[in-house]
């Protein structure tokens, strides 16, 4: 992908966010933005010449706060900062994940409350376009002050320390620097602070998060017509007026899609009438309900992350032009610095454990859907487990069960990590969001509702071929007929056992490309 994306600090959107952790887009500091950084700048100079006590500042942090710090010792404040707080562990993060939180972190300083150089920006989208990505563990941030440990490992490489990926290459922060032509800063006062202060990762999980969920509900809404043609259900429980009169935007919507995707099925027609589809399990019929409140879920997430990935999220914050201070603010000659809590991850931490329960409902309806496809006493008479020769082959039954584990686990990984809370800095920071766990399990979740779907698309799949062998001339909706197409181009009928795999693997490649989320969207065009 081709682009450039212009931080401005008040208008990056999910799919920026994408286009340059996924795709490789350029990004760049808005020049306007650019005279704002320099300003609050200004004001951070004015402070440490003048010898005000400013937290952050002229002072150390957290429980440090009260030991104020000497001019010449500014710099090196920033810089120990940045060292003592590298303190993650476990796995690294993927690459689209710090390219991310790269640019994350580049616009919350673009908006020019942060006090640190255009020099600091400059240097963290340089290694954006030179695909120098720092090596970032998922693990050790409390979600406030923020994501400090992922954070400083972020920016250590900036000052020549931590480690890197460069071009799949790991090696120390210096060297790369060396490699890609670029030195290392010498951090001045404040900077190190505005660097690590800040929600970037949550935001960066969250935003990748969404990106994928919202493909996914879509794909889900293929899936579920699929599995609603193979199995003999009715498509007047998805009718417009039913729908209005209960109307949750994303039930409205995935019942729209739905009688899109089923449009022109025979299958429909041959058994309109019939006694035993007056109603049809809950997984077919409320898939509406399910699937709708899942994307208004999702749809809340959108709205915290549109206002928090463009904030000031680091502690304190430059307010260039002054004005009246209140008595908690230091005023100089050239502006304001508030202390305050904008780093706290719980507007992110909630909003992030709601959309990752809501994820969680997705895979949970799915693999009823499944186990009603691999069953022969509820499937409406397809083969049991959709075997080609039931007894010598065993078909999909443990496709079933890898989809019922896969559930499981979302159901432990759906428990709220917003509500726990350790206090922490000799009980100075006595309440803190976990927003960090919330975003990363929202990420698990994401990933094995994936493969759930993947799976029913799969089942639901051999099910229709099943289906169209039962009742010859009765071919499915227009959009369930492609979708089959669709998965069949990757994954070959089952005409007898075989490792699946391969086939899992296919159709969960399918499923992550968007091609079949694709299907709902001409239906909206």
């Amino acid at each position: 992908m081709t682009g450039t994306v212009v931080l401005t600090g008040a208008a990056l959107t999910i799919d920026d966010i994408e286009a340059v952790a996924r795709h490789g887009a350029r990004a760049e500091l808005d020049e306007a933005a650019r005279g704002r950084v320099q300003e609050a700048r200004d004001v951070v100079d004015g402070l440490v010449a003048s010898g005000a006590v400013a937290y952050g500042v002229t002072t150390g942090f957290g429980d440090l706060a009260s030991v104020t710090i000497r001019p010449e010792d500014t710099g090196r404040l920033q810089e120990n900062l940045l060292m003592s707080h590298a303190a993650g562990v476990g796995s690294a993060f993927p690459e689209e994940v710090v390219r991310a939180m790269l640019l994350l972190r580049a616009n919350t300083l673009a908006l020019g409350h942060s006090g640190c150089r255009p020099l600091v920006i400059d240097g963290l989208l340089a290694f954006l376009a030179a695909g120098i990505h720092p090596v970032v563990p998922e693990q050790g941030s409390l979600g406030a002050s923020g994501d400090l440990a992922p954070l400083a490992h972020l920016a250590l490489p900036l000052i020549g320390r931590g480690e890197v990926d460069l071009g799949g290459r790991r090696m120390p922060g210096a060297e790369a620097l060396r490699e890609a032509g670029l030195e290392p800063l010498r951090l001045e006062a404040k900077e190190g602070l505005a660097l690590l202060n800040g929600t970037q990762m949550m935001g960066a999980l969250g935003a990748l998060a969404l990106a994928d969920a919202d493909r996914l509900t879509r794909t889900a809404s293929v899936a579920a017509a699929m599995s609603v043609e193979a199995l003999l259900g009715t498509e007047v429980a998805f009718s417009a007026a039913y729908q209005l009169a209960r109307p949750h935007p994303g039930q409205i919507e995935v019942a729209a899609e739905l009688r899109h995707l089923l449009r022109g099925s025979a299958l429909q027609l041959s058994h309109h009438g019939h006694a035993h589809k007056v109603q049809d399990p809950y997984s077919l019929r409320c898939v509406p309900q399910v699937h709708g409140a899942v994307r208004d879920a999702l749809d809340h997430l959108r709205r915290v992350l549109d206002i928090e990935l463009n904030s000031a999220t680091d502690n304190p914050l430059i307010f260039p032009g002054g004005g009246v201070a209140p008595e908690d603010a230091v005023a100089t000659g050239g502006g304001l610095v508030i202390s305050g809590g904008n780093f706290h991850g719980e507007p992110i931490a909630l909003a992030l454990d709601f959309a990752k329960i809501a994820v969680a409902e997705l895979g949970s309806i799915s693999e009823r859907r499944i186990a009603l496809l691999v069953d022969a006493r509820l499937s409406g008479g397809l083969p049991a487990f959709l075997a080609a020769s039931s007894g010598v082959d065993s078909g999909m039954m443990i496709y079933q069960y890898t989809a019922a584990a896969l559930v499981s686990e979302d159901k432990v990984l759906a428990h709220p990590a917003s509500v726990d809370s350790i206090p922490t800095s000799a009980n100075q920071e006595d309440h803190v969001s976990m927003g960090s766990i919330s975003a990363r399990h929202t990420r698990a979740v994401v990933a094995n509702v994936e493969r759930i779907l993947a799976i029913e698309l799969v089942v639901a799949a051999q099910a229709l071929d099943a289906r169209a062998v039962l009742l010859p001339g009765t071919a499915p909706g227009i959009g369930v007929a492609e979708a089959r197409r669709r998965i069949r181009a990757v994954v070959p009928h089952l005409d007898g056992d075989r490792e699946p795999g391969p086939d899992l693997a296919a159709a969960l490649a399918l499923v992550r490309s968007g091609e079949l989320a694709g299907l709902v969207d001409e239906g909206r065009s």
